[in-house]
């Protein structure tokens, strides 16, 4: 199975491109995530791993107007802008 296919399964995720990662502190899945974040960086993969403080599941479209939701989003914008341009 391809490490595109399905990483959180993948046995090697050394070949991943740099990857950006993102969770809110109150997030539900928040420990997967953290455990999940750590698995591609100990691969030698850069990772840009963000928590948002106060963040739950799904705030950055709920709650789009909040200071944080915005910060959320201009920051996970900005890594697929250079990601592009790289």
């Amino acid at each position: 199975m391809s490490q595109y296919a399905a990483p959180a399964r993948a046995e090697d995720l050394s070949r991943l491109p740099r990857t950006y990662i993102d969770t809110g502190s109150a997030e539900g899945f928040r420990d997967e995530i953290l455990i999940y974040a750590g698995r591609p960086s100990e691969a030698g993969v850069s990772v840009d791993f963000h928590m948002w403080g106060g963040g739950f599941h799904g705030f950055d479209m709920t709650a789009d107007h909040a200071a944080v939701s915005r910060a959320s989003s201009a920051t996970r914008e900005e890594f697929a802008r250079r990601a592009l341009d790289a």
